[in-house]
């Protein structure tokens, strides 16, 4: 698998931070990784550092053909090489701006409309080992085109509080998604972010994705951090920002835990 939507349609659950974390992560261990910011409110693209309102190109115009996908990518600054890696890997941006939400109107009207990403993206998908989609926190066209063009969908779900009510509407969606649009599409599982082992709610959240929904919940959980917080500011991930946190450990992990093979989902 090398595409894999990161989807949640409650906003708040460290989204974009899982796509950036896990993009820095994975360009640390090696890999050619393209994230796509998907979202209109462009904080993937804030968060790499680059200023949304001076861009030129972006996934705006790919969507709306005025573009190729090519065009618009943005060549980020690579990470340092984990630890006992030779390999340098690269980290690419495919960033949005707020035209994106005209956008998502427009392919409302069209024919086809929730395979344009995909169709966008396959003329350069094959350039990278990994590619990280940062849907926008809705399940509306935007969302369905990202879920169209994955192999796999990761779920962050946020630890703090019960978001994973959610978590069944957006297992419904793609339900759907499969019968229609992308038969392939496999839940890789959710991801518990703002961790706090220390609360009963924490535990009741992860248990409860678990064994309601009979999505794995993967491990290591991402610890609830300032330094998490701190990074987009600085237009860094926290594995720039604080690469030696407990957070960055926990998103490395994972990491290298979803470049392995994965097996069959239940779901």
């Amino acid at each position: 698998m090398t595409t894999t939507a990161v989807a949640n349609q409650k906003g708040g659950v460290a989204k974009t931070t899982t796509v950036h974390a896990l993009g820095v992560a994975m360009a640390e261990q090696g890999r050619k990784v393209l994230m796509v910011d998907l979202d209109p409110q462009a904080s993937l693209t804030w968060a790499c550092g680059i200023d949304p309102d001076a861009l030129e190109v972006s996934i705006h115009d790919v969507l709306l053909k005025r573009a190729k996908a090519g065009d618009a990518i943005i060549a980020l600054e690579p990470p340092e090489p984990a630890e006992g890696e030779t390999r340098e890997g690269t980290l690419h941006l495919l960033p949005s701006t707020i035209d994106l939400a005209g956008a998502e109107l427009h392919l409302l009207t069209k024919t086809g409309r929730e395979y344009v990403l995909r169709k966008s993206l396959a003329r350069v998908v094959d350039d990278y080992d990994r590619v990280l989609i940062d849907c926008p926190p809705s399940l509306g066209i935007l969302t369905i085109n990202g879920l169209t063009a994955a192999d796999a969908v990761l779920v962050p779900v946020q630890c703090e509080s019960l978001s994973q009510r959610g978590v069944g509407q957006l297992l419904d969606t793609i339900d759907d998604v499969r019968d229609y649009t992308n038969e392939g599409l496999v839940v890789r599982g959710a991801v518990a972010t703002l961790f706090d082992g220390r609360t009963n709610l924490a535990r009741q959240v992860v248990a409860q994705v678990a064994d309601d929904y009979d999505v794995p919940v993967l491990e290591p959980y991402v610890p609830k951090s300032v330094k998490v917080a701190e990074a987009p500011a600085r237009g860094r991930s926290v594995l720039t920002h604080a690469p030696r946190s407990p957070s960055a450990a926990a998103y490395r992990e994972l990491a290298a835990k979803l470049l392995r093979p994965a097996r069959k989902a239940k779901r």
